[in-house]
């Protein structure tokens, strides 16, 4: 079943709970990026600054050079994923027992320029691969649809793993993303920028929904 989850990716703590505030009363799930601001230029909230409304599924998107400090101290609050970039340093092995003992899910990031290749030894280990089209530690970016491929090759692998997509989605993109295998759709500006973020939500989540179901 197609998913939309908005995203948080704020620079201070004021604007992270607006940002919450906005999205809180209608998203199931919703997807937290914070970045050290040196993986991504842009350097957000920390993770001891992180809270979700009860009751909402939270993903993290890591932007980080080097995740384990990070995880560390989002673990006591239990989130439904934490999403590492196959491109950040560490151990992912570590990280990925660490993970799958507090029964947390394990996902990874594909900038656009890594192939999937670099992660097919691990498949078995991972909940999530999120196909990343964005611009780092923003809002917005273009939904390069050539990345599109690597949904394929990894679904060549492991046909039940669940695939996301950060960057671009919009009402005009979203139906070919859902029709290209997408089933999680990480939605920042589109969403938080607004009039009515509600109603932005609904139509995407709808148009997704007719997708998958054609």
């Amino acid at each position: 079943m197609a998913v939309v989850c908005p995203t948080i990716l704020a620079d201070t703590a004021d604007d992270y709970r607006r940002q919450m505030e906005k999205v809180a009363g209608f998203a199931e799930r919703i997807q937290i990026d914070l970045s050290d601001g040196e993986f991504a230029v842009n350097k957000t909230v920390g993770p001891e600054d992180a809270w979700w409304p009860a009751g909402v599924k939270a993903d993290f998107h890591l932007m980080y050079k080097n995740p384990s400090q990070a995880i560390e101290k989002l673990l006591e609050h239990r989130p439904h994923m934490i999403i590492v970039h196959a491109e950040s340093a560490g151990s992912f092995t570590s990280i990925t027992h660490r993970l799958k003992s507090l029964h947390i899910k394990v996902g990874v990031a594909l900038l656009p320029p890594t192939a999937p290749d670099v992660i097919v030894p691990a498949l078995s280990y991972i909940d999530h691969v999120m196909i990343f089209s964005g611009s780092l530690g923003h809002f917005g970016g273009h939904a390069n649809l050539d990345l599109l491929h690597k949904i394929k090759e990894i679904k060549q692998h492991n046909p039940n793993l669940e695939i996301g997509w950060d960057g671009g989605i919009n009402e005009r993109n979203i139906s070919q993303l859902a029709f290209g295998g997408v089933d999680v759709f990480d939605v920042g500006g589109y969403i938080q920028q607004a009039e009515d973020p509600h109603k932005a939500y609904l139509r995407l989540a709808r148009i997704a929904q007719e997708t998958g179901t054609t």
